[in-house]
């Protein structure tokens, strides 16, 4: 154990550790969860730091060597995975994610030491010009803009990429459509896949809506958004280096007051995410519905057979990644319940669960994109359909007689549908008999891919 110090007076670290006295202070303080904050978020912080410091060193705000110092630790940090051991503090912590904060100051600064002959201090030097509560909620903006830009929307669209090119092959595969669960007008394939991308490109446009929003950042603010010990050109400095590191224009927000009290763009992504989870919870459950059986289920699709489905029963397979992405989706909108509690939580110039809000959308934006990904490739893309069964069925729905209606009305056409119910025939039968009709009309009316085209 080695002796720190900090305002409070001394405290007993780790030998081996890179934080100082306030992280291990933190480290006691909430033994609550052990559940760290994502590493994406610390990443983005300790890059922030980096573009601060050069941001500060060139308006002449701290030296060009400790400027220097600073950047090269924050690179030796991000280079080496086994950085992470040394960013303990629990995501249970203080509101405005000060510990988190403190603990990227102080590893730097101790990098800083190992690598030079410079001393930093980690308030006055690596947290120059700043605050916890204007550089969380920022780290929290430019965290999940760039997992929104990386990961998340490019699987989306591969996603709607993945269920247009399957349906493609299934444009004239007719299927029984449903509502209420029960037999309805038929379907194409094609048409209820169309359906699914339908509705993740609308979320896509949400979401690709919201992410300008992302981009403005309440640097600058530091402690109440007055801007205090911040030099007037250090958010617009920072902002230009940081967006040349990542190649999305982060700009500082004209009003940090709103970016720092309220959550409500972080909030709003939330709901967009929330709303795709939905989306994803209906195609997966539309997956194993067609999927189930195959015997006494609908059997209309055969999703790829991945593992053993139980074990007791042998032979038994079950829609393992529709399951898995159905528990992600439930998991999303629990966070997003959360998130929503949270952005309630803006106590005059301050948020106070900056963390909380951070970490849930990072891990909701992470869990999405792995999902989405393993159900493109691994359930919709190599599914096949038992066209026996769907012909069979189609073939027997007496909903199909809804077609004569301008024919014969409503009344005559619900009569031949309850007889063919009733005596397990098809409607083409039945119709022949109650109907004037010749069978070559009926066929033509009747015909289920014709009905899909509304013709």
């Amino acid at each position: 154990m080695r002796t720190e110090k900090d305002s409070l007076g001394d405290v007993q670290v780790p030998d081996n550790a890179f934080y100082g006295a306030q992280t291990q202070r933190a480290i006691d303080n909430f033994s609550i969860s052990q559940q760290t904050m994502p590493k994406e978020f610390i990443r983005v912080l300790v890059m922030l730091k980096a573009c601060a410091a050069k941001a500060n060193s060139n308006l002449c705000c701290i030296s060009q060597d400790k400027g220097r110092a600073i950047q090269q630790a924050c690179e030796t940090v991000l280079a080496e995975p086994n950085m992470m051991r040394h960013f303990p503090v629990d995501l249970y912590q203080t509101g405005s994610g000060t510990s988190s904060n403190m603990n990227a100051n102080e590893v730097i600064a101790h990098v800083a030491s190992l690598e030079g002959d410079i001393a930093l201090h980690a308030n006055d030097d690596v947290n120059y010009g700043q605050s916890s509560n204007d550089v969380i909620p920022s780290v929290i903006h430019i965290s999940n803009a760039l997992m929104l830009q990386n990961q998340l929307i490019p699987a989306l669209t591969h996603l709607q990429e993945t269920i247009l090119h399957k349906s493609v092959s299934l444009r004239d595969v007719c299927k029984m459509g449903r509502t209420h669960l029960m037999d309805a007008m038929p379907v194409t394939l094609e048409q209820s896949l169309k359906s699914w991308a339908g509705q993740l490109r609308h979320h896509q446009r949400q979401l690709e809506a919201i992410a300008p929003s992302l981009h403005l950042l309440p640097l600058g603010g530091t402690a109440v958004g007055t801007g205090v010990n911040a030099h007037p050109d250090f958010a617009r400095e920072c902002c230009g280096i940081l967006s040349a590191k990542t190649g999305i224009t982060f700009t500082a927000t004209g009003n940090p007051f709103s970016s720092m009290s309220g959550m409500d763009v972080p909030v709003g992504l939330s709901a967009n995410l929330r709303g795709l989870a939905i989306a994803l919870m209906k195609i997966a459950n539309d997956l194993r519905w067609m999927n189930s059986g195959p015997l006494s289920g609908l059997g209309e699709i055969a999703l790829p057979a991945l593992q053993p489905g139980s074990s007791i029963m042998p032979g038994k397979v079950n829609p393992v990644i529709p399951e898995s992405v159905a528990m992600v989706c439930a998991q999303v909108i629990g966070y997003d319940s959360a998130i929503v509690v949270a952005g309630q939580s803006g106590n005059f110039e301050l948020n106070v669960m900056l963390p909380l809000i951070g970490s849930n959308l990072l891990c909701s934006q992470s869990l999405l994109a792995k999902a989405m990904l393993h159900l493109a490739d691994k359930a919709i893309k190599d599914f096949t359909v038992n066209e026996d069964k769907l012909n069979s069925e189609l073939a027997q729905n007496p909903v199909l007689v809804t077609a004569l209606n301008p024919i014969i009305g409503y009344t005559k056409a619900a009569e031949i549908a309850k007889k063919a119910y009733s005596e397990n025939r098809e409607v083409l039968d039945v119709a022949k008999e109650m109907t004037d009709l010749s069978e070559s009309e009926l066929k033509k009316h009747l015909d289920p891919v014709l009905l899909t085209k509304n013709q």
